[in-house]
């Protein structure tokens, strides 16, 4: 939900124009976004991985060359959604969701108190990325990429990526190694320009159609809630007429894609608010940029789909959608 401090500075007449306008201007403002993606160190996107962990990921997440801390962040938000209660019901525990055995052979003291718990992220965390290191290890003479490689020694087991010089031929395996690398983007600091999405336009289109539709806590569009959407369930909505199927919430939407700079925002782009501006797990709202510093968002209760700046306090960040971005997402965390 918007703060309500917020007030729409722009009526629902004229919004075609304004919107054309705002992306017209948009665009060429950004000219030759596609271009300069570099090289240089992963670091992690503002805020992605919640404050309290961030320090550990980054520092075990260079652990080896196999892995870096925007993969390790990817991981952990796959096993347990930075839960360190979670588990599962195949007895996986903790933030990094290991199965006792394992733990067993593999948990480290990563913070030196003389215990190692699997409960506890100062030791789940490097043990994470130490087990990661190990498997590395393991098949570091198999043909072929040695990440793609660690991750699916992890999903499969060493054997297996020797046995086929290689990500074993199993559908799991390389959905695992797929989706691993692929939402590691999300936690990633963009090195350059993210490029533009190609369903943007398809979004924005239908969110327009929206603007004046009154908004409705839990609302998806139905046709008995009249239509009517929140801010997640209009972002939802939009990005599914053109076949990306995000979250429903919007603090897991943050991870469908790479995450453009303020000045490298482009129409289509998701925005999104929160009142921790050093956690992504706290995100409360979301809106669709559409150019000119202005979204298209179903702020609150009492208000209406309408456009609003996004230049605001509680400004958090911004995600390009991508298909394999939104496709990587979990389902559902790991239950408490």
């Amino acid at each position: 939900m918007r703060k309500a401090w917020l007030v729409a500075s722009v009526g629902i007449g004229g919004a075609l124009s304004f919107i054309a306008l705002l992306v017209v201007g948009t665009y060429m403002a950004a000219g030759s976004i596609a271009n300069g993606a570099g090289g240089g160190a992963v670091g992690l996107a503002k805020g992605a991985v919640p404050a309290t962990y961030q320090p550990l990921v980054q520092k075990w997440g260079n652990l080896c060359k196999a892995i870096n801390p925007a993969l390790l962040a990817a991981q952990l938000y796959q096993e347990s959604g930075w839960n360190p209660r979670a588990k599962s019901p195949a007895a996986a525990q903790g933030i990094a969701q290991f199965i006792p055995g394992t733990w067993a052979a593999h948990g480290v003291d990563g913070d030196g108190d003389g215990d190692r718990d699997v409960w506890d992220p100062e030791d789940a965390i490097p043990s994470a990325a130490s087990y990661d290191c190990k498997l590395a290890g393991y098949v570091k003479d198999a043909p072929g990429d040695p990440t793609k490689n660690m991750l699916a020694a992890y999903n499969a087991g060493a054997y297996a990526v020797l046995k086929y010089g290689g990500v074993p031929p199993y559908r799991e395996t390389q959905n695992y190694v797929k989706t691993i690398t692929t939402l590691s983007k999300s936690f990633a600091r963009p090195v350059g320009r993210v490029q533009p999405s190609e369903q943007a336009a398809g979004a924005i289109a239908f969110a327009q159609k929206k603007l004046g539709t009154p908004y409705l806590w839990g609302g998806n569009g139905t046709p008995e809630q009249n239509g009517r959407f929140d801010c997640s369930g209009l972002t939802l909505a939009a990005y599914r007429t053109v076949g990306v199927t995000l979250p429903r919430v919007a603090n897991d939407q943050y991870n469908a894609g790479p995450h453009p700079k303020r000045d490298e925002l482009l129409p289509g782009d998701l925005v999104f608010f929160s009142d921790d501006l050093t956690n992504s797990r706290a995100i409360r709202h979301v809106g669709i940029y559409v150019g000119g510093g202005y979204m298209i968002n179903a702020p609150r209760a009492g208000a209406v789909i309408r456009f609003d700046p996004i230049d605001t306090p509680d400004y958090f960040g911004a995600t390009r959608v991508t298909d394999e971005g939104a496709a990587a997402l979990p389902d559902k965390p790991a239950s408490a």
